[in-house]
């Protein structure tokens, strides 16, 4: 079930969440098709937005595994299964 799912991240404290956030990403580049990262030095916080598209079981993985790093809060959407037939 290939769906498109968006991960928004928040990293706080990001000189001690970013190698590891960055690493784990690196680990699913097959299903990452976008991301867009902003900092905001003056709060010592940044917002990642990844988009994806793949299998379901991936996305989840890749959710958990970010959810899972010490200051980096995670939430994910996700499309309807893209192999179904569009109703008219």
């Amino acid at each position: 079930m290939r769906r498109i799912a968006v991960i928004g991240a928040i990293l706080e404290k990001p000189q001690l969440s970013q190698k590891a956030f960055n690493e784990t990403v690196s680990l699913y580049k097959d299903i990452v098709k976008g991301r867009m990262g902003i900092p905001f030095d003056e709060e010592n916080t940044a917002v990642i937005s990844l988009t994806l598209l793949g299998e379901l079981d991936a996305i989840n993985a890749l959710t958990g595994k970010l959810g899972n790093l010490p200051h980096v809060t995670v939430k994910t959407a996700v499309s309807g299964d893209l192999g179904k037939a569009k109703e008219p």
